[in-house]
């Protein structure tokens, strides 16, 4: 696999683990039914993005030519992922729980 590649497929893992993270924080904080909920949650998903391309650049700053790739690769897939997983899951602990 190329380097571009292993990158989009860290950042989907990521969206699924950040939509399992987000909606378990939703849960802890208590009011579910607000906008609160899905902006902190989204707050979330974004600040693991921000440092899993702090914690991936130096691993990839030579694999990949254009450094602004590694910011930009796989951001749309993150967040694809991040929503229906942040949707199964919070619905998951909303019946659940």
């Amino acid at each position: 696999m190329t380097p571009v590649v292993q990158l989009y497929w860290i950042r989907t893992v990521l969206g699924i683990i950040a939509g399992a993270l987000s909606a378990i924080v939703a849960f802890l904080m208590g009011n579910m039914t607000g906008i609160d909920t899905l902006v902190d949650s989204f707050t979330i998903a974004l600040i693991i993005y921000l440092l899993s391309y702090y914690i991936l650049k130096p691993v990839f700053q030579n694999k990949i030519e254009k450094q602004s790739k590694i910011l930009s690769t796989g951001v749309a897939m993150y967040f694809f992922a991040w929503l229906p997983f942040f949707v199964l899951f919070f619905t998951l602990i909303k019946i659940y729980a």
